[in-house]
């Protein structure tokens, strides 16, 4: 059933503050492994993310991040119908799609965004996996887009796990919440099809090192 009118606005208002609510029992710490909250902005980043640590993204990158405007890319589904407005009362601009499906009018306007000055997130192997399997659509905006792709993992001390595709991953409230922002990852141009794979194969593992709670 789709939730829409007042119902949806009122979900969407007690999200944003139950997570806010949620997040401030939380204790966050930051491991910044390519100094990107120290360095003045120069170039805008293509944030990836597993799906299955998507729920605190927002809050953390506005907290941490506020001289980095962001955008996310939300998938074109019921849920997503609600998650986007969610993701905008964090201060994030929202472009709809799937980020292992991104079709062209897709990379072209996170493309656009990324020009304009914003971040982008995306979480390449959502909305619906295989968990950990990183889907071709933000190799495309890479090269695109020239961006280099700054990964991201979230790790907790302590955790709920919901019987999901992905295992999403629900923190407990008064856990640690580790924030690891790992080195730039740059894609290489291919021509080929065996090299385009090797590229999506490099990220996959760059990401997958960050990741030490499966």
């Amino acid at each position: 059933m789709k939730i829409e009118g007042w119902r949806a606005r009122w979900l969407i208002a007690i999200g944003f503050r139950l997570i806010k609510l949620w997040s401030g029992t939380l204790r966050f710490e930051i491991d910044d492994r390519s100094a990107l909250l120290s360095t003045p902005l120069a170039e805008n980043y293509i944030g990836s993310l597993w799906h299955n640590r998507l729920l605190l993204i927002p809050f953390v990158l506005n907290k941490f991040a506020p001289h980095r405007p962001g955008a996310g890319l939300i998938s074109a589904s019921r849920d997503g119908d609600l998650i986007a407005p969610l993701t905008e009362r964090f201060g994030f601009q929202v472009v709809r799609g799937s980020s292992s499906r991104m079709g062209a009018s897709a990379t072209l306007e996170l493309a656009g965004v990324l020009a304009s000055g914003r971040d982008v997130l995306m979480t390449p192997d959502g909305p619906r996996g295989p968990i950990y399997a990183l889907g071709p659509g933000i190799i495309f905006l890479a090269q695109k887009s020239g961006a280099p792709i700054q990964p991201i993992n979230l790790e907790f001390s302590s955790c709920w796990r919901v019987n999901s595709w992905d295992r999403f991953i629900l923190p407990r409230p008064f856990s640690t919440v580790r924030v690891i922002f790992g080195p730039l990852h740059r894609i290489k141009p291919t021509t080929t099809p065996e090299e385009f794979e090797a590229e999506r194969v490099r990220l996959q593992e760059a990401m997958m090192t960050l990741v030490e709670r499966r």
